[in-house]
């Protein structure tokens, strides 16, 4: 998910008010080459984030570096933490960026969900926020 920083916007609603949170999760493969990321594909996910706000369903969005860039911590006996290089779960895919949004159920979640698998060009995963 090609975005140089985390953005924020003012919901539509205050949390807990007749909408509900969900994750909108872009998947990458192991493997994946940023440079894959045309102009093309910056201009749906612009274009994507727009409606978004437009729509008043966004509450933050951002994109996450490589999962080979990321640290892993894990509790160890006698309340010390281990930190090692990469990400907690092996898998072939990791999250590569998110948007959280605000939406009246997990059909309206779906829709942007659908149009963020075009923009993106990749997997994605949606999920209720508890």
């Amino acid at each position: 998910m090609p975005l140089d920083h985390m953005q924020t916007a003012q919901p539509r609603a205050v949390i807990g008010e007749d909408t509900m949170n969900y994750l909108v999760a872009i998947h990458h493969r192991d493997d994946y080459d940023p440079t894959v990321e045309d102009e093309a594909m910056h201009r749906d996910i612009d274009i994507l984030n727009d409606e978004m706000v437009a729509a008043g369903v966004r509450v933050f969005v951002g994109g996450l570096h490589l999962a080979s860039r990321a640290k892993s911590l894990r509790a160890q006996s006698g309340g010390k933490v281990s930190v090692t290089d990469g990400p907690y779960l092996e898998t072939k895919e990791h999250i590569g960026g998110f948007w959280v949004l605000q939406a009246a159920n997990m059909d309206e979640a779906l829709e942007w969900g659908r149009k963020a698998v075009i923009a993106c060009r990749a997997p994605v995963e949606v999920r209720q926020f508890h």
